[in-house]
Formats: C-alpha cells, sequence, structure tokens
C-alpha cells in the first residue's frame, strides 16, 4: 500500500512540475509578446508594418524554443539514406544535353544569400561587394554567369538577392551599375529578429531604430528564414506568375555554385506522380568538412544534420569520413509552388538553431536561427545529388581567396574552373596567419599572385612578404618567428622548403 502511495505521489510531483513549467512558458510568451508590441510603438507607417510581420516569424519560432525539451534528433533513429536517395552526379549528367535547354531555364530563378558581411575578412559593407578575381566582385561574377546564360540561349533568368538589414542599402546603391546588364535583378530582405537575454529571455533592443544601442539588439535570423521573407515580399507570386517553377539557391561566396543545365533538366522533367520539390547539392566530405551538415533518413524522411543538433557523446562518429561520407554544400534547386504551399500551411518546420552571443558590453545573448537546408524533410520526392567538389568553392578567409585568385583557376564568362595544367584536381591546403587575415594587409604582402599550379599545402605564419613571380610547389611551410620578418624575393621558387628564422631555407 505504501509503494501505491508512494507511485501517487511521484507522479503528482511529476504532473506539478509539468503544470508549472507550462505556466512558466506562457508566462514568458505573454511578456514577450508584451515587449514586442512596445518595441513596434516605438515606430510608424511602414517600418511599423515590415516588424510586424517580421515579429509573427519571431514569435513562432520563440514559441517553438520555449516547448524544445531536449535534442531534435534521438542518435538510435538515425539511418543511412537510402541508395536511390542520394544520386551520383555523373548518372544525371550521363545523359545527352537536353534540347530544351531555353525553356528549362526560362523555369528557374537564381537566388543568392546576401546577408552576410567582409568583417571577418577585414571589409566594412557586403561581402559580396569585395573583389575576387579581376577586379570582379562576388555579385559581378553571378551577373556575369547568368547575363552569360540568357545570351547564349536567348532566355530570360532572373536574379533574386536576398539581403539582410546590414547590407541592404550598400547592395541597392550598386545595382544601379548592372541596368545595361541582359539580367533582371530583384531584391528583398530577410526579417530583422531581436536578440534575447539570456538571462530573462526578453528581448535587449528598447526601439526599432537601429541606430545608437539598439542596433546591437537585432540580427538576421539565419538564411532558412528565406521561405517566410521571400513569400511575404510578395516576389514569390510574381515570379510564379511569370511562369518561373524553381529557384536555385546557394551563397554569394560560393564560388563554384553555377547554374548546372543538367541538374536543371533532371528536375524540370521528372514525372507528374513523382515531382521533386527539393535537391540538395551534396559532395564528398575530407577531413576539412567534418563539422559541415548531412543528409540522414529520419523517421521516413530524407533530414540534414547538422553538428548542433548531435548529442555530445556522439561528436565524433559525427565528424567521422567512414560514417557520414557526404555534407551539404547548401546549393539547392527547389520548387516556388511547394514554398508556396508549405508557406500558406504554415506547414515548415525547421529545427531552431540556439545561437550564443556576447554583445560589445559583455551582455550575453541568445540569438534563434534556422538552415535553409533543414527545409528538405518537408518537401516531396525530395532528392540529395553527389555533385563534384568543384561546385563547393566557399570564400570564407583570405587563404580560400589567395586560391580563387591564383593561376589554379580560369575565368570565363563569370565562371571559376580548375587550370587543365595542373595535374591533380583537387585544391591545395592553404593556412594563411593573423598577419593576412584582412583583405588591404593580404594584398600588401604579395607583389603578385604566386604560381600554385604544383602546390601541395602552404603554411604562412608572421610577417612574411612575397615578391613577384614566386612559384610555390609541393609542401611550402614559411614561419617569420616574432620580431623576424621574412621577404620572399622576386622570382624565388620554393619546392617542398621550410622557410624560418631571417630567411633560413631548408629541405622538406
Amino acid at each position: 500500500m505504501a509503494l501505491y502511495v508512494e507511485g501517487l505521489s511521484k507522479g503528482a510531483v511529476h504532473e506539478g512540475m509539468a503544470q508549472f513549467q507550462e505556466m512558466m512558458r506562457q508566462q514568458l510568451e505573454s511578456s514577450m509578446h508584451a515587449e514586442l508590441e512596445k518595441l513596434l510603438n516605438t515606430a510608424a507607417g511602414e517600418e511599423r508594418e515590415v516588424s510586424r510581420k517580421d515579429f509573427e516569424g519571431f514569435k513562432n519560432l520563440f514559441h517553438r524554443f520555449l516547448q524544445v525539451k531536449g535534442p531534435s534528433i534521438e542518435w538510435i533513429k538515425i539511418q543511412r539514406p537510402p541508395e536511390d536517395s542520394i544520386q551520383p552526379y555523373d548518372k544525371i549528367a550521363g545523359t545527352a544535353p537536353p534540347d530544351n535547354v531555353a525553356d528549362c531555364l526560362n523555369k528557374l530563378v537564381v537566388v543568392k544569400l546576401n546577408g552576410g558581411l567582409g568583417t571577418s575578412m577585414g571589409c566594412k559593407g557586403p561581402k559580396s561587394l569585395i573583389s575576387v578575381r579581376n577586379e570582379n566582385t562576388f555579385l559581378d561574377l553571378t551577373v556575369q554567369q547568368i547575363e552569360h546564360l540568357n545570351k547564349t540561349y536567348d532566355t530570360d533568368v532572373p536574379l533574386v538577392l536576398m539581403n539582410s538589414f546590414n547590407t541592404d542599402e550598400d547592395t541597392k546603391k550598386i545595382l544601379q551599375k548592372y541596368t545595361h546588364h541582359r539580367v533582371k535583378i530583384h531584391t528583398f530582405n530577410q526579417s530583422r529578429y531581436p536578440r534575447v537575454n539570456k538571462e530573462s529571455l526578453l528581448p535587449v533592443s528598447t526601439g526599432l531604430s537601429m541606430t545608437g544601442q539598439s542596433a546591437e539588439g537585432w540580427y538576421p535570423p539565419g538564411h532558412g528564414d528565406i521561405y517566410a521573407s521571400f513569400y511575404n515580399s510578395g516576389l514569390l507570386e510574381q515570379l510564379i506568375a511569370q511562369g518561373k517553377e524553381y529557384i536555385f539557391v546557394s551563397n554569394i561566396d560560393n564560388l563554384g555554385a553555377t547554374v548546372d543545365l543538367h541538374i536543371l533538366h533532371h528536375l524540370v522533367n521528372q514525372p507528374n506522380g513523382k515531382r521533386c520539390e527539393f535537391i540538395m547539392e551534396v559532395t564528398d566530405k575530407t577531413r576539412a568538412d567534418v563539422k559541415g551538415g548531412t543528409l540522414i533518413q529520419y523517421e521516413g524522411k530524407l533530414r540534414l544534420l547538422e553538428i548542433a543538433q548531435v548529442p555530445k557523446a556522439h561528436v565524433d562518429e559525427f565528424k567521422s569520413v567512414s560514417k557520414f561520407k557526404i555534407f551539404n554544400t547548401n546549393n539547392l534547386w527547389i520548387s516556388l509552388s511547394a514554398i508556396k504551399r508549405l508557406q500558406e500551411q504554415k506547414a515548415m518546420d525547421l529545427e531552431i538553431i540556439v545561437n550564443p552571443k556576447t554583445l560589445d558590453g559583455g551582455q550575453n545573448v541568445v540569438q534563434l536561427e534556422t538552415a535553409v537546408g533543414a527545409a528538405i524533410k518537408c518537401f516531396d520526392n525530395a532528392l540529395g545529388i553527389n555533385v563534384p567538389r568543384s561546385r563547393f568553392l566557399p570564400v570564407k578567409t583570405t587563404s580560400d581567396l589567395l586560391l580563387v585568385m591564383s593561376n589554379l583557376y580560369s575565368l570565363d564568362a563569370g565562371s571559376l574552373t580548375m587550370s587543365p595544367k595542373r595535374e591533380f584536381p583537387t585544391t591545395p591546403h592553404v593556412k594563411l596567419g593573423s598577419s593576412f587575415t584582412q583583405v588591404q594587409e593580404y594584398l600588401t604582402r604579395f607583389e603578385s599572385i604566386p604560381d600554385m599550379l604544383e602546390l601541395d599545402h602552404l603554411t604562412v605564419s608572421g610577417d612574411v612578404t612575397l615578391g613577384k613571380n614566386v612559384s610555390l610547389k609541393g609542401t611550402v611551410i614559411v614561419i617569420a618567428n616574432h620580431g623576424d620578418r621574412i621577404d620572399i624575393p622576386a622570382g624565388s621558387m620554393l619546392e617542398n622548403k621550410i622557410v624560418s628564422g631571417n630567411l633560413r631555407i631548408m629541405d622538406h
């Protein structure tokens, strides 16, 4: 009898705890709604209406954040994707080029994620406006690529830029220079969400203004916001009315993400009953990509698994190149009508990424974000395509910039292709030290970009400069110790060399 009563009391305690937690959740949500209303009252007109729409999305995300009771993935339920759910690129590219290229292209819209700043490379303003090759910026190269398609096939592929409040103004100013190019360019803004105090779980900002201290209180909520903000902008409807069917989405700093006619043809020519609504380009993982999201089968659906969702005990397993062999390039092909349907049904259920930040004043905040690829589980007949590594050429650092500026690549109509003179299809591993982090300083340290056709590995650290026409082959390591400076003379050829101290050259 005592056991029975004890059981009852434990159950009652558990139930009471659950009720208390639910009450706390409701209280937090109610406080958040009141604070958001106060923020809306600090603005008027269009700004207020845009923010109201943004806040609807934020409320939904915050509500789901409060409901989360543990990891969104149960590790034991993870399965390898079925064989036919990730197709090798060769199988798709093996078919003859379609006769109806123009018809396919006229159904396509190219969308570039353009919300990021160039701060990590020491640049002000949008990252897309950094010069990457022959004075061409990321945006220049994108426009050239699409213009080349439109001229070659007499088509009308538009470019859509998803800007953030950080990049919108500067991007719009620069777009005037493309007025006479054969590319229609549209823009829309991703949402603006309030940063939340880690302790109180309330917004840190006191007004909608983006000036002064208030500016730190806002953030763009990750590229998963594309679905809602694209739909809310009215642009999605407009493009569907023009007969557009698919978008090709990629990061603007991925120079390998060009329109692939084979993938487009495969997408457009699916049989009606099995229309593929979402294609994710994946590529083979190397040790440099161990943190990249991967595709899994989970509860009967293809799903993106990100490192942030992995329980701590399984992180090493997730990073294993042998178990999880591929990762997401964030090159995605998505049906416009499917986005419209899912938005109207409110069926876009994306995992929440909780991103902790510390503001300049030392205040700890959290940002609630989502990832565009996480939506793969919401679409019908989703597919992965294992593409060549050449379709993943992101420029995140000056080390990446050195690769794309070098003679490893040739530039044609805005597209970079690996030089046929390079014997290996892989790119060298380049690690430039902190003296090279900022683009301006990086440029002063190279009198000209070295010949890197036969380079395997380059590490440069400390106060180092390279003269004109330097050639690097094999493994080259240049380390200037603290207080030393190393100048590699013009015309030098370094092959399997370690250079350290005051220009002592040793064979490696």
